[in-house]
C-alpha cells in the first residue's frame, strides 16, 4: 500500500468512444485536488499509443469500444505497464464478464451509472491498495466461485501453504492493507509483499481477486452470502 502523501497526485487517463461520457467524467474529477487527467482516448488502439508517451497511475477503461475493445487492451496493458492500474466500466452489469476481467488482472469494475463520488474512491482505493471491491466485483467472484468450485476445490486443497501464509492470505481477504497485515504480524511491509507474491505462485493465481477465489475453494475463509 502506498503511504499517501497529501499532496500527491494521482494520474489519470480514460479511454471511451462516448465523448460525453469522457466529459462527464472529466468534469466530475477536475474538482479533485488529487486527480490529473492526463490522457483521453477513443479505443484501445489509440489508449496504448498513448501510453507510450503518457503514464497515468489508474486507467478508468471501457470495455465496449470500436477499433480495440476494453477486453482486448486490458491484457495488452498489463502485460507492457503492470504497475498500471486499471478500472473497467460497462453499461452492463454480467457475472461472468466480470470475473473474467478480475483474473486477466483488472483492478476493479464499475457500472457507468456510478456517481463521481464513487468513481473517485474506486481511483483513489486502486491506486493505493491495488484493489476497489464493490457489490458488482464481490457478487461476481462468488458466482465464479459457486460454479468453479465443484470442479477444482480438490486441485486447491493439494497446494501446500505454511502457517504464516495462511494467516496472511486470510487478512487479505479481510481486504486489510499491506501495512495493516505487517502490523498484526510483526514482518516489514516488504516481506508481507513477498509473501503476497508468493502465494500467487504457489496457487498459480495472477491477483488478488484470484488470491480471494483460492481461499474460498481451499475452504482457508469462508464463503460470504
Amino acid at each position: 500500500m502506498k503511504n499517501l502523501d497529501p499532496n500527491t497526485v494521482i494520474k489519470v487517463a480514460i479511454a471511451d468512444d462516448h465523448a460525453l461520457f469522457r466529459a462527464g467524467v472529466k468534469t466530475s474529477l477536475s474538482a479533485r485536488k488529487d486527480i490529473q487527467m492526463v490522457a483521453e482516448a477513443e479505443n484501445g488502439m489509440q489508449l496504448l499509443n498513448l501510453l507510450k508517451h503518457i503514464q497515468p497511475d489508474v486507467i478508468l477503461l471501457d470495455i465496449q469500444m470500436p477499433i480495440m475493445d476494453g477486453l482486448t487492451t486490458l491484457p495488452e496493458i498489463k502485460r507492457l505497464y503492470p504497475n498500471i492500474k486499471v478500472i473497467m466500466l460497462s453499461m452492463h452489469n454480467d457475472h461472468s464478464m466480470i470475473s473474467r476481467m478480475m483474473e486477466i488482472g483488472a483492478n476493479s469494475y464499475l457500472t457507468k451509472e456510478s456517481d463521481s463520488e464513487t468513481i473517485y474512491q474506486a481511483i483513489k482505493t486502486c491506486y493505493q491498495q491495488e484493489f476497489f471491491f464493490n457489490d458488482l466485483t464481490n457478487k461476481a467472484l462468488l458466482s465464479g466461485l459457486r460454479t468453479k468450485r465443484t470442479v477444482d476445490s480438490n486441485a486447491a486443497h493439494d497446494v501446500q501453504l505454511t502457517e504464516k501464509e495462511i494467516i496472511i492470505l486470510k487478512l487479505m481477504c479481510e481486504e486489510k492493507s499491506t501495512k495493516e497485515i505487517a502490523d498484526i504480524v510483526d514482518l516489514s511491509p516488504r516481506t508481507v509483499e513477498a509473501i503476497r507474491d508468493k502465494l500467487k505462485t504457489k496457487t498459480g493465481t495472477k491477483s488478488m481477486a484470484g488470491l480471494v477465489m483460492f481461499a474460498v475453494k481451499a475452504g482457508i475463509v469462508e464463503q460470504p452470502h
